[in-house]
């Protein structure tokens, strides 16, 4: 019998990251989307090409997929979850409660036709993402529901770390990726098999490893370059200056992370070192304003440039240059990026402390806050000079 998965997120990351895992492992791959013409190319072609940025250029053909629009056919979604081994996304943390009530429909369904375990684990750049959508999940099942998935489905948190840039493609379900991928699942029970899927009994250490430098150093570098008005990732650490502040950012976060989880230091700076040079790949050619976007979502209170600086202080660490990263999301104000502009708009209308107290989570007298306006108005200057 053919292994299946069902995946949320037909876009580049479902396509290129988590879907490719699984067609490489022998599982039909079902994409899930609300994007009309991808599915139409999904069950069309019936695959694509997975291309890696590097010297010499490595590509993968992905076969055995197709798709499902969740908008039109949300049946045929229910009948493919219930004959699943995995299901999983990668759409978003927000959009993560509007598919709940889909995936509850489907669980209340399945549970009564297919003994087989079922396991969901959300792919999302968000610590404990799967643990979010569960308690969708849930507030969409009566009790005696609930009660009957009970060692029928496994909800798994992970961390994913691939980059995955703007897309050129001849072919429109192409996808262009950085050679290096991880993918952790947290596991106390053996599960199947995906290649590139390593499990591990706690993720905390890994998942914010990951987002504290990787997602960290990446908002960073987009920040600090678009303020210095350099249009790409790679061309913007070719400047000493910020490849210095950049690097500077996350040996802050490094220090919080090697004091929590007792990394080896020398381990852990061998990793920044890494995660710059991946940043510094000219193949990848990735946009500063597409890395930067969503600037909201990324000032939240448990998200890559707060949080870290948070527990730093909490610790008595260093978080200068934190603050200073801060400073410069709240100047990132791409056109084309509507958050961005929404952004722009409550620091016009509310000002720039109130902003970090509603949107970061820092009153007005932390002393965080105070090293972050000081910056603002420092940066502010310099963008409209």
């Amino acid at each position: 019998m053919m292994k299946k998965v069902v995946h949320f997120g037909a876009g580049n990351i479902g396509r290129g990251f988590i879907g490719a895992l699984f067609a490489e492992s022998g599982y039909h791959v079902t994409f899930v989307d609300i994007a009309p013409e991808v599915i139409r190319l999904l069950n069309e072609e019936g695959g694509y090409y997975v291309r890696t940025a590097s010297e010499p250029q490595q590509a993968y053909a992905i076969h055995n997929v197709s798709g499902i629009n969740n908008q039109t056919d949300p049946d045929d979604v229910v009948a493919a979850i219930g004959e699943a081994t995995f299901l999983t996304t990668a759409i978003g943390p927000k959009v993560l409660p509007f598919i709940a009530p889909l995936i509850a429909r489907a669980l209340m369904s399945r549970v009564q036709k297919n003994p087989q375990k079922l396991y969901v684990i959300a792919c999302e750049n968000q610590i404990n993402a799967t643990d979010l959508l569960k308690e969708e999940v849930f507030k969409a099942l009566d009790p005696d529901t609930i009660q009957a998935l009970n060692g029928k489905v496994s909800f798994l948190n992970s961390a994913v770390d691939r980059i995955v840039p703007a897309q050129h493609n001849e072919q429109p379900l192409d996808v262009l990726v950085e050679d290096y991928h991880e993918w952790i699942v947290e596991s106390t029970e053996k599960i199947p098999e995906v290649t590139g899927m390593q499990t591990v009994p706690d993720l905390a250490p890994y998942i914010e490893r990951k987002l504290f430098t990787v997602n960290t150093g990446h908002a960073v570098t987009a920040y600090l370059g678009y303020l210095a008005g350099k249009k790409k990732i790679h061309e913007t650490l070719q400047d000493p200056s910020i490849y210095q502040q950049v690097k500077a950012t996350i040996e802050e976060t490094g220090s919080y992370l090697i004091q929590k989880y007792h990394f080896d230091p020398a381990v852990h700076e061998a990793y920044i070192e890494k995660i710059l040079h991946r940043f510094q790949n000219p193949q990848l050619n990735d946009d500063v304003t597409r890395v930067g976007r969503s600037p909201l979502r990324k000032l939240g209170s448990q998200d890559r440039l707060v949080k870290p600086a948070v527990e730093a202080s909490r610790l008595g660490l260093p978080y200068t240059h934190l603050a200073r990263a801060i400073a410069a999301c709240l100047c990132f104000d791409a056109a084309e990026d509507k958050e961005a502009q929404e952004l722009q708009n409550q620091l016009r209308n509310q000002g720039a402390a109130s902003v970090l107290e509603s949107v970061c989570g820092l009153p007005k007298n932390n002393q965080i806050a105070t090293e972050v306006l000081q910056n603002y108005e420092e940066l502010s200057k310099v963008r409209h000079a």
